[in-house]
């Protein structure tokens, strides 16, 4: 037997970082509102008591920024009167503009349907999905998620008294053979108050947080336990640490245990194929999986900025595949429009909430389009495995 382990972390929806992710998708969500087609590229930063808001934003009308994100602050567990707020915004470039609204393509002569928008910036972006449960993804990533927020949920029901909003959680899980098998440790950090008693917090969340949340796979007497390992963790927040959008990549996708493209989701709005393109990209990866094809997989998809149609596709099984990945991708090639705004169109991204999936990963959380399964028997059927 085989014995691997793998470590994953997340954060709670109060830490610095997720904070800004969660200001800027409430900004790109508020244009939207006013516009569906509005084109935003929207980063934040939190230190000290300043947020700073800046980027590129293309709307009809003009948002309140300074009220979304007092409100945003407020919804996350901040006092938004504790903050000030400034704001450096402008357009979209026309270049940038210019080459999403009319693509490569489309400067050809392509008249075909989603030919025209090209995509609104260059890059290989990445998804990934697994047979080992439900959600398709590494378990230590979905437990440390569900470590976070079941956190926050006690914190905002009063459950246990005396922490804040910042915080975070590591889960390492051991496998057998590639399969998950015991829980090896489990890392949680949590901002208090001052006199709050610490083996007091570290018992609160043993049997608030952790006893539910692992109930399906459960701890056993050899898992390590540590509860705010540094010890004291009363300055938190913004005022302790400085939050950035986009600096949580591993914790929006998949923990560190696939590969990432390196562009960051919150704040951009659908023709960025940072964000749509990875999307797409763990829809395709979900599907591949539930139709039985492959036990893993990972899909890379290549974009230049205005360009419609990717310049690459790439399949990877990991040896898991019951067709030889070129099979595979022939597949996809086939049975998914890669272009943007096949996209947003086929996803509905013009109908999401982004904010909703700024906290405990875009990927396994609350059901979104990207996370259906419904290609799954055509794929199959396609495949001529059950036949």
């Amino acid at each position: 037997m085989k014995i691997t382990y793998q470590t994953a972390e997340s954060v709670c929806a109060g830490h610095p970082d997720k904070l800004c992710d969660y200001i800027a998708d409430s900004i790109l969500d508020a244009c939207l509102r006013v516009d569906k087609n509005s084109r935003v590229a929207c980063e934040v930063l939190a230190s000290g008591h300043k947020i700073i808001v800046a980027g590129e934003i293309t709307c009809p009308e003009r948002v309140n920024v300074h009220k979304t994100v007092r409100t945003a602050l407020g919804k996350v567990g901040y006092n938004p009167h504790h903050y000030h707020i400034f704001v450096y915004l402008h357009r979209q470039s026309e270049d940038i503009s210019g080459g999403v609204t009319h693509s490569l393509e489309a400067r050809g002569g392509d008249t075909a349907d989603f030919a025209a928008t090209g995509a609104g910036d260059q890059g290989t972006v990445y998804g990934y999905a697994t047979n080992e449960n439900a959600a398709g993804l590494p378990l230590p990533l979905l437990l440390s998620h569900d470590i976070c927020r079941q956190v926050d949920a006690v914190r905002r029901k009063g459950t246990i008294q005396g922490i804040k909003p910042d915080g975070k959680a590591q889960v390492t899980v051991e496998y057998h053979d590639g399969r998950p098998a015991r829980v090896q440790a489990i890392v949680v950090s949590v901002q208090h108050d001052a006199e709050k008693d610490l083996d007091t917090l570290k018992q609160e969340i043993i049997d608030e947080v952790l006893t539910p949340v692992f109930a399906g796979f459960p701890i056993d007497e050899n898992t390590a336990i540590l509860v705010n390992p540094s010890g004291r963790f009363v300055e938190g927040g913004p005022e302790a640490d400085t939050g950035l959008t986009g600096r949580k990549l591993m914790v929006d996708t998949y923990g560190g245990l696939a590969v990432h493209g390196g562009g960051a989701f919150s704040g951009k709005d659908p023709t960025k194929v940072d964000r749509s393109g990875a999307y797409m990209a763990r829809y395709i990866a979900k599907n591949v999986v539930a139709a039985g094809l492959a036990e893993r997989c990972q899909v890379a998809i290549s974009y230049a900025i205005g360009k419609a149609n990717p310049v690459a596709v790439q399949i990877d099984t990991f040896g898991t595949g019951k067709l030889p990945d070129e099979a595979i991708q022939a597949l996809v090639l086939e049975n998914f429009d890669m272009r943007p705004a096949a996209i947003i169109e086929a996803l509905k991204l013009r109908e999401c909430s982004f904010e909703d999936f700024s906290a405990y990963g875009h990927f396994g959380n609350k059901n979104p389009t990207w996370e259906q399964t419904d290609k799954a028997a055509e794929l199959a059927g396609r495949s001529g495995l059950n036949g």
